[in-house]
């Protein structure tokens, strides 16, 4: 019978740690993986997937939100994930603004922010934090603030319908 290795007596850290490290490829990969020919400036996927309506900001929030619920398992305090939480916030409400929230992808980089907020947290040594309960409140939030606009899109594109339909003439 294979025997297992012995636990090391030394914590991770956040380089040593491999799914931290995966959070941090995959962060650089939706922020700025890609760069423009000729300058400094970096984009990755978040922003070209937030090109495609509603199915790109639901996807780019989506791989967000895991990145932040492996953050929490993995030390992350409930002051940090709420910071963290906040930044995801701010770039799928803004993000979700048609030209404005494509332009803002570009410049926003929520989960290199994140993940830069959670190695100051491992830098100062307070990283074994628990938050099970922040968790659940949090996923609460995101469905409440996705669902809201659901429904206001849906109500939008509504309104635009009947515009047009009582609006002939202004027709394109």
């Amino acid at each position: 019978m294979p025997t297992l290795p012995a636990a090391s007596s030394t914590p991770l850290t956040f380089n040593t740690d491999e799914r931290l490290r995966w959070v941090e490829r995959i962060a650089r990969l939706m922020d700025s993986q890609f760069q423009l020919p000729g300058t400094r400036f970096r984009f990755g996927l978040d922003p070209l997937l937030g090109l495609l309506p509603i199915v790109g900001d639901f996807s780019t929030t989506a791989v967000s939100v895991a990145l932040l619920l492996t953050m929490l398992r993995h030390g992350a305090s409930g002051a940090v994930v709420v910071r963290m939480a906040l930044n995801i916030l701010i770039d799928t409400v803004v993000g979700g603004i048609p030209i404005l929230g494509n332009v803002f992808d570009f410049a926003y980089k929520s989960n290199e922010r994140n993940v830069a907020l959670l190695r100051r947290h491992y830098a100062e040594g307070r990283y074994p934090g628990r938050g099970r309960g922040l968790v659940l409140l949090l996923l609460l939030g995101f469905v409440v603030v996705a669902s809201l606009v659901g429904w206001g899109s849906v109500a939008l594109i509504s309104w635009i319908w009947h515009w047009f339909s009582t609006h002939p003439s202004a027709g394109w």
